[in-house]
């Protein structure tokens, strides 16, 4: 290929180049914008229209203008409007698409609804001096279709009735159904005048909130999150207008909320006052101050918010860090008793030296954790020394870097909350005395046998398993791990060549693994053979890979719903539970192929 062949080449490859870029970025874009407006009735972009007016026959004209990024309600009431309402309104319009033209001249405008026309909307445009106008009269026949015409042209079009529809929207519609705008995030505090009664509450770091009037509490983070949730949401079921008389609404009394927004300077109040309840619409009457309108608001706005100091409270009777409590102390008419945490898990150590189960202080801590006040009966010293000088139950949690452990106190109350006894509670060096709910006298009373461990065999791994030996009824089985999984039956030897049921095997080594005991029954061992101990019914073995035992189970009789085990390596004899024990006393005819 010679030189000028290339240099061709190269300058239609460019121009072919330049078109695609040009037909991409130029052109595409612009058939695009072409088709999109293809038939509409105004080459108009939404974003652009400033200002909109509905005149409807035999209404006051709605007038609506563009503030900021949503609209303003001008007239027939100044108020804020529907930003979603009047964009789709205006979108409606502006991007209308003519069906057809019916009539270039008509005469008889009356005979099509226009004279007097049922609406006119005019469209005030950024850039443009005069508005645009559409008058829209009857339907079509069919429905499908509203007759129009635009502005003083005389062509009589059909247009979609969806128009028709948007133009002709209620007023109630239009509007901004907020019941009290404010940023929920910015809210600094909130003031509530209820019956005669004044709280504040502040927010504090960390999305926690504290009362401030009548007097200083840790507020309740979820019943103020609730309550501002519901006001952020709220929306107007009814714009009822001017009352005859504040009374009317039971507004003439009203319970006051305020939000404050911002810090310092910068902080400012949205207010509502709050009438009474209609239950048979399900609301309740409200007024924003200054103003005249009343509105009805769900009724489960005026249930959130919160009416007294007592539901405004802390309701955590003692709070601390889980992972940070290393001792857990409790006293009771039961006796004392201690934990401290080892490792992972836990151990105690008072009355004697035993490992812990877990699960079991873990519950101890999640009910200290969950326990609520469902009431307050005193706010001082005194208060503490009256009803809690000598407690029940007492619960000292000792948390890691503390100086003094955190105290609970607790002991019966006469009171009854719902029918159902209550219990009083405070924190040892704090003021409030709470009442809660009575179960936690029991709940919290643990003993030595509530909180220690039960498992009956020594703790191992199912890997750790290497043969079990299994004999129950007359019968024994041998079974041999083979491989991860694969289990070899080796006993009885004629049986081997039908193979094992692998996950047999597992169910009995974890039924073995999850073995809890109920009572010790005879910490020696005596007289075994009341407990059918001297000849035991059943018998499972545990082998490692040298040969060592991991531990043997003997099983006894049974007595109601209990059976009576021990260990082959200790004289304490058990009592379980007997379903537990089902599938080992089973074990050899079901393991065997």
């Amino acid at each position: 290929m010679s030189w000028k062949t290339g240099v061709v080449l190269l300058v239609l490859a460019a121009g072919l180049g330049g078109f695609y870029v040009y037909d991409t970025y130029w052109m595409a874009p612009a058939r695009e914008k072409a088709e999109s407006v293809k038939g509409r009735l105004w080459e108009v972009d939404p974003k652009d229209v400033e200002g909109v007016t509905l005149a409807r026959k035999g209404e006051a004209a709605v007038k609506l203008k563009r503030a900021g990024d949503g609209w303003e309600m001008l007239e027939p009431v100044k108020a804020r409007a529907d930003r979603g309402a009047v964009d789709g309104v205006v979108s409606t319009v502006v991007t209308a698409r003519v069906d057809r033209e019916i009539d270039p001249s008509p005469t008889k405008l009356a005979d099509y609804g226009l004279e007097p026309p049922e609406a006119e909307i005019t469209v005030e445009v950024k850039g443009r001096k005069d508005p645009l106008v559409l008058r829209l009269g009857a339907k079509s026949p069919t429905g499908a279709w509203v007759y129009g015409r635009e502005g003083t042209k005389p062509a009589l079009l059909a247009l979609s009735e969806i128009v028709s529809r948007d133009a002709a929207k209620p007023v109630p519609e239009l509007r901004d159904k907020t019941v009290l705008a404010f940023d929920r995030k910015s809210v600094s505090g909130f003031d509530l005048e209820i019956a005669g009664d004044a709280i504040s509450v502040e927010a504090q770091d960390g999305g926690k909130w504290r009362i401030t009037r009548p007097a200083p509490y840790a507020g309740d983070g979820d019943v103020v999150a609730e309550f501002l949730d519901k006001l952020e949401t709220a929306k107007v079921k009814e714009f009822v207008g001017a009352a005859a008389t504040p009374a009317q609404h039971g507004l003439d009394r009203p319970s006051k909320v305020t939000i404050w927004q911002g810090k310092d300077k910068d902080r400012a109040s949205r207010a509502l006052l709050i009438g009474k309840v209609d239950a048979e619409k399900k609301g309740v009457y409200v007024m924003r101050p200054g103003g005249s309108e009343v509105l009805l608001a769900p009724e489960e706005l005026w249930t959130a918010v919160p009416k007294t100091v007592a539901t405004l409270r802390d309701k955590v009777v003692l709070a601390y860090a889980y992972d940070k409590v290393k001792r857990v102390e409790v006293e009771s008419p039961k006796g004392t008793v201690a934990l401290e945490r080892d490792g992972v898990g836990w151990k105690l150590v008072s009355p004697e030296p035993l490992k812990a189960d877990s699960g079991a202080v873990n519950g101890l801590l999640w009910r200290v954790r969950d326990l609520r006040s469902i009431g307050f009966i005193a706010d001082d010293a005194a208060g503490v020394a009256r009803y809690l000088g000598k407690p029940e139950v007492t619960v000292r949690v000792v948390e890691d870097g503390a100086k003094e452990p955190k105290t609970l106190l607790l002991a019966p109350s006469k009171e009854t909350r719902g029918g159902q006894p209550a219990a009083v509670a405070a924190v040892a060096g704090q003021a409030s005395v709470a009442l809660v709910d009575g179960k936690a006298l029991q709940d919290l009373a643990k003993t030595s046998d509530d909180l220690r461990d039960k498992s009956l065999f020594p703790a191992f791994e199912l890997a750790d398993v290497k043969r079990a030996r299994l004999a129950s009824a007359g019968k024994q089985v041998v079974v041999e791990r083979k491989g991860d999984s694969e289990w070899k039956l080796v006993e009885p030897a004629n049986a081997a060549k039908d193979g094992t049921k692998e996950g047999k095997v597992t169910d009995l080594l974890l039924t073995v693994k999850g073995l809890r005991w109920k009572d010790i029954v005879s910490a020696k061992g005596d007289d075994a053979a009341r407990f059918g101990l001297d000849k035991p019914q059943a018998e499972v073995a545990l082998l490692k890979a040298d040969g060592s035992e991991v531990g043997t189970l003997l099983i006894g009789r049974d007595e109601g719903a209990l059976t009576y085990v021990r260990l082959k390596s200790g004289p304490v004899i058990y009592a379980v539970d007997a379903k537990l024990l089902t599938d080992l006393r089973k074990a050899p005819a079901d393991i065997a192929g």
